[in-house]
C-alpha cells in the first residue's frame, strides 16, 4: 500500500512538472539580448584584460558572487569530510 501512495506522488509531480514546463515557451537556445550583453561584449576584455568573456563574467564582473558559491562548496566539503571521519572512528571504536 505504501509503494502505491509513493508511486501515485510521484505520477502527480511528474504531471504536474511536465504540465508546467510543456506549456509555456522555453527560450533554450534562443536567448533573449539585452543591454548587459551587449556591455559585456563590447567593453569586457578592455576592463578585465581577459580574452575570454564568460570567464571576465564569472571571475571579474562577478567575483564576489564566484567567491561565495566556493566558499559554501568548500564548507560542504569540509562538513561532509568532518563527518565521514567521525562515523569511521566509531564505527572503529564499535569494532574493538
Amino acid at each position: 500500500m505504501r509503494n502505491l501512495a509513493v508511486a501515485s506522488i510521484l505520477v502527480v509531480l511528474s504531471g504536474t512538472f511536465v504540465y508546467m514546463t510543456a506549456g509555456h515557451d522555453i527560450t533554450f537556445g534562443r536567448p533573449v539580448n539585452t543591454q548587459m550583453d551587449d556591455y559585456f561584449l563590447a567593453r569586457g576584455q578592455e576592463q578585465t584584460g581577459a580574452n575570454n568573456v564568460v570567464t571576465a563574467v564569472v571571475f571579474d564582473f562577478r567575483g564576489f558572487d564566484t567567491l561565495g558559491e566556493a566558499t559554501v562548496l568548500f564548507v560542504v566539503v569540509l562538513g561532509i569530510g568532518m563527518l565521514f571521519r567521525k562515523l569511521m572512528a566509531r564505527e572503529e571504536e564499535e569494532s574493538e
